[in-house]
């Protein structure tokens, strides 16, 4: 996600690949094996809310490089889901901000392969996004590939910061680079999961300030 009030940083993705997706091997000649991977899997539920963040290769908004998933249980309990994207673009004008090269995403699925396993859990919850720029991208990406934008409940964590810390208001703003100094929250800014789980954790703090 591209913080519309943060400062930008780049971050070493040093942690091997592995450790976000594994290889599938299919191929007729097994001396050529495919390199585009499995989806990892999703946190089992129930949940109740999640938070979705996603980082783009340029700046065109479909280019998504890498999603990132944070579910909400009813405990308050936070699971993130993080996965590497091919964009199959050769413009890697973002990689300043959030680190991600050409080089992550070799065999990663593509975003239709992961909005395919996203839509249907996702459905019938509220999915926050901070900002609009999320739903934006993937709108974007499902125009190119011809196909329909997943139909979720959209609601942005930057309007119930709004609410919950006006204060901030010409004072830092609320995206959530401001809000990481206000808050003490601890994560790492421009990657697709730690960002996701940060909105999570901005709505449950505002939570408390609306009941308190």
């Amino acid at each position: 996600m591209i913080d519309i009030e943060g400062v930008s940083a780049s971050r070493d993705l040093g942690a091997p690949l592995d450790l976000l997706y594994t290889r599938a091997v299919h191929s007729e000649d097994s001396t050529m094996p495919s390199m585009r991977s499995v989806l990892p899997p999703l946190p089992r539920g129930p949940f109740r809310f999640f938070a979705l963040d996603v980082e783009t290769a340029n700046n065109q908004r479909g280019s998504i490089c890498q999603m990132g998933l944070a579910a909400v249980r009813h405990s308050g309990q936070i699971e993130t889901w993080t996965c590497f994207v091919d964009p199959q673009t050769d413009d890697w004008s973002c990689t300043r901000i959030h680190g991600i090269t050409g080089s992550h995403v070799v065999g990663a699925p593509l975003i239709c392969d992961v909005i395919d396993l996203l839509e249907d859990p996702l459905s019938d919850h509220v999915i926050y996004q901070h900002s609009g720029f999320d739903r934006a991208a993937i709108a974007a990406a499902c125009k190119t590939h011809q196909r329909d934008a997943p139909d979720w409940q959209w609601r942005d964590s930057v309007q119930v910061a709004r609410k919950a810390w006006p204060e901030l208001k010409g004072n830092g703003g609320h995206g959530l680079a401001s809000l990481k100094q206000h808050l003490g929250l601890s994560f790492r800014h421009h990657d697709a999961g730690e960002d996701a789980r940060a909105a999570a954790e901005v709505v449950l703090r505002a939570e408390t300030v609306f009941a308190g």
